[in-house]
């Protein structure tokens, strides 16, 4: 069980880091503009429920063995910041997308790319603090 707590960390960071590096940017440079915007409807909900639950388990498991102080709180708080942007921002930036508020739609987008930092923060320093 430890070492599935001090892996799960660098195993989201990495995939997170891999998409937001290489994957993200080729969508729009590869596809055209209408195809890509279906395929990253398609792919975030998959990214954040599998990234969110990855966290569900690691916090699980750290609160199993009696973990507790600052890593439980980030654990608990990047799992948090999943469920925010799959069940919450997500619908609301495609929603604005389909209204054509692009207004709205840039705000939530630059509110999402934020949150995605922050988790990307927030998991180096866990993995700091976890070794």
């Amino acid at each position: 069980m430890e070492l599935l707590i001090k892996i799960i960390p660098a195993l989201v960071l990495g995939s997170m880091l891999f998409f937001s590096i290489a994957i993200a940017p080729k969508i729009f440079t590869v596809l055209p503009s209408e195809e890509a915007g279906k395929f990253v409807r398609s792919i975030f909900p998959v990214y954040y429920m599998f990234n969110g639950l990855q966290y569900l388990v690691l916090t699980t498991l750290m609160l199993y063995t009696g973990k507790s102080g600052n890593i439980l709180y980030i654990s608990s708080l990047i799992f948090f910041l999943f469920i925010v942007s799959n069940y919450f921002l997500m619908p609301q930036i495609n929603k604005s997308r389909d209204v054509d508020n692009q207004k709205k739609f840039k705000i939530l987008h630059f509110l999402s790319v934020v949150i995605n930092f922050l988790i990307i923060v927030f998991s180096i320093l866990l993995l700091l603090l976890i070794h």
